[in-house]
């Protein structure tokens, strides 16, 4: 397989996030707030969605840049017809080393096994809540927490390694950091906390709403004291911290507060094969028309190296600057995490 290599000043492609459908059974606060997607909101037709070999044929690309990790994204990812089998194509292809699946875990009590045996090599799972009147609110359903600890408790039977993925908003859930901090100390699963960010165009640019990652630190060291763990690679957006007593690992991932954009290495294709460098993009390129229109792998190739050289977004780090935006920003459950 030949490799393209970029230019050393250029950061690498390390991890492609695919989002394979826009729906999803829940409409979350944070990534499908009930003002924009009500009822009768009109999600994507299936011919508009990426075909299993067309996202092949991107993953294959992409691995020739020296891509080693496939997030698969949504939406709800799971709610995409075989995606076990998706998984376990993408596990063959030469180069990608981690596949891992985002998912709020509802339908993973029927699909965790399958799951694991197509070869996925974890499962990040979101909850933003452990006590069921605040899950309820962020969720925008009614929807207890039991599905999604069900849900997990599928995971772990199915030996897949879980990370729990937390974001946290002023006066929605702060409450909740450490009743989660304790529940996932006792069963062992990571705990992510994320700062709440202005993704899409319903949240706007707010500091009010963000806990940073400094208190959320120090509130979890002040009951359950931790010591703070080297980066395991380049880019890793989670500050890691390990409990004291060694009884597992805590990580926060501060991108209002700390920005990384200087260290990202996340490429982002929504469901219908647009492509994004950054999460609060505005518009992204469209990759599915080139798959389409019969476009040979060189051309897509020379079209991404120029994608990704003339890059030049560092939302967060404008945003913590001060420096207002007016542009129209994707929604996350279009481009997914």
């Amino acid at each position: 397989m030949v490799q393209y290599v970029l230019d050393k000043h250029d950061r690498p492609m390390k991890d492609l996030r695919i989002s394979v459908i826009d729906k999803c059974n829940f409409r979350c606060t944070y990534c499908m707030p009930a003002e924009i997607f009500g009822d009768d909101y009109r999600f994507m037709p299936e011919s508009e969605l990426l075909s299993f070999d067309e996202i092949i044929r991107l993953v294959k690309i992409f691995a020739r840049f020296g891509t080693e990790k496939v997030r698969i994204t949504g939406g709800e990812p799971l709610m995409r017809k075989d995606i076990d089998q998706l998984v376990a194509r993408i596990k063959q292809v030469d180069g990608i080393k981690d596949v891992a699946i985002t998912t709020n875990a509802v339908f993973l009590v029927k699909q965790a096994k399958k799951l694991k045996a197509a070869g996925l090599d974890r499962v990040n799972i979101s909850l933003d809540a452990i006590e069921d009147e605040v899950f309820k609110k962020t969720n925008g359903r009614g929807i207890k927490t039991a599905p999604v600890i069900k849900g997990i408790e599928a995971a772990r039977a199915a030996d897949l390694p879980i990370k729990i993925n937390m974001v946290v908003k002023k006066g929605m859930n702060e409450d909740q950091i450490l009743p989660m901090a304790r529940y996932f100390k006792e069963t062992g699963d990571t705990l992510r906390f994320i700062e709440f960010m202005d993704v899409g165009n319903h949240n706007g640019w707010n500091m009010s709403t963000v806990v940073p990652k400094k208190e959320i630190v120090e509130q979890i060291n002040a009951e359950m004291p931790i010591e703070p763990l080297e980066a395991q690679y380049y880019g890793e957006v989670a500050d890691r911290y390990q409990y004291s007593d060694g009884s597992g690992e805590i990580g926060v991932i501060s991108s209002v507060t700390e920005a990384f954009c200087s260290s990202c290495t996340r490429v982002r294709i929504s469901a219908d094969g647009q492509l994004f460098t950054c999460l609060f993009a505005s518009e992204g390129y469209d990759i599915r028309e080139m798959i389409r229109n019969s476009e040979e792998d060189q051309a897509i190739i020379s079209r991404l190296i120029k994608i990704w050289t003339m890059r030049d977004d560092q939302y967060s780090v404008d945003r913590k600057n001060g420096v207002p935006t007016t542009k129209t920003k994707i929604e996350m459950s279009y481009i997914g995490g």
